[in-house]
């Protein structure tokens, strides 16, 4: 396999306070990043498929603890290091909990050697042209200056194409560009998510429209300005393969998009150089009733199925 760091020669200048050996396994370790974002509305839904009723909580604080427990759980199960798990996108309540004593980022890095990152974006607006772009962002600024002092890496924003419209996929990714500008200036390395939902009947025709878009925003980058894409996984096999080749990239990530996790990973694995950055798919199987060993045991051969399917 050939590594996505051996194409990727960007200076870093920009991003001044990235620590380096977060940089090096990000740019050429073999692994997947765990997505552990979930937030707002997902949340419910989230503990319920964890065998968590809405019933165990009467407030959005005592939900968010349940949330953070089972966050908790999985990053500190033995079977969640970076050998195989390169980075983790965490909540703003996670990054601002701790985590075995530490903050949670901190005890990622530091414990686990996974680099951990946040979510920053506040939702989607209403769809129009065919997509949904980023509500606004209000205390950006803040957000990635704490994020940096408190040892983040970089952050993940989502926004959705649904039809294959050219004007709107333009909005989608102009915003999420311009967005990205602003968080390399702080210091921190932006994953870029314009989502393809997997159940457009355009999905083809948009993936060709937001690879061009993409395209054109990536070569008015400077070399110190690197990004990560995440995408769905596309409907043509290795798709995105000039992306993931593209010298300001430094990785691209693949969600599950909704599609079972076996199937996501069979999927991903014909696209070669893309890793996983799974969610739902992650935690697919594991309950609160199960005991560690069981849960520590599920988690593995989940994490071990993933992996194999990024380091195609």
């Amino acid at each position: 396999m050939r590594h996505v760091g051996e194409r990727c020669n960007v200076e870093l200048a920009t991003v001044g306070e990235v620590n380096d050996d977060m940089l090096s396994k990000v740019r050429t370790g073999q692994g997947f990043i765990a997505a552990l974002d979930q937030s707002g509305g997902s949340t419910p839904k989230a503990l319920g498929l964890y065998g968590i009723g809405e019933d165990a909580w009467s407030n959005d604080d005592e939900m968010f603890d349940l949330m953070h427990a089972m966050r908790t759980r999985i990053v500190t199960s033995p079977a969640f290091t970076g050998e195989k798990v390169l980075g983790a996108i965490l909540f703003e309540q996670t990054m601002d909990r701790q985590i075995g004593g530490k903050g949670s980022a901190e005890f990622l890095w530091s414990d686990k050697q996974v680099v951990p990152f946040l979510k920053v974006d506040k939702g989607l607006a209403d769809e129009a042209d065919g997509v949904q772009v980023m509500k606004p962002i209000p205390g950006l600024a803040e957000l990635c200056g704490r994020a940096v002092g408190l040892g983040v890496f970089g952050t993940k924003m989502r926004s959705v194409v649904k039809l294959a419209n050219e004007s709107g996929v333009a909005a989608i990714v102009d915003q999420q560009f311009e967005v990205a500008k602003e968080i390399l200036a702080a210091g921190l390395v932006p994953i870029i998510e314009p989502e393809v939902d997997i159940h457009s009947p355009e999905k083809a025709d948009a993936e060709v429209l937001l690879r061009d878009r993409i395209t054109i925003q990536l070569d008015a980058l400077t070399d110190d300005q690197p990004v990560m894409l995440k995408l769905s996984i596309p409907s043509v096999d290795d798709f995105y393969a000039p992306l993931i080749a593209h010298p300001k990239v430094l990785r691209v990530v693949a969600l599950s998009g909704g599609y079972p996790r076996d199937e996501a990973n069979e999927r991903l694995s014909r696209q070669h150089g893309m890793i996983a950055s799974f969610s739902r798919a992650l935690t697919e199987g594991l309950s609160a009733g199960q005991s560690d060993d069981e849960f520590s045991a599920t988690l593995a051969a989940t994490i071990d199925g993933i992996y194999a399917a990024s380091i195609t």
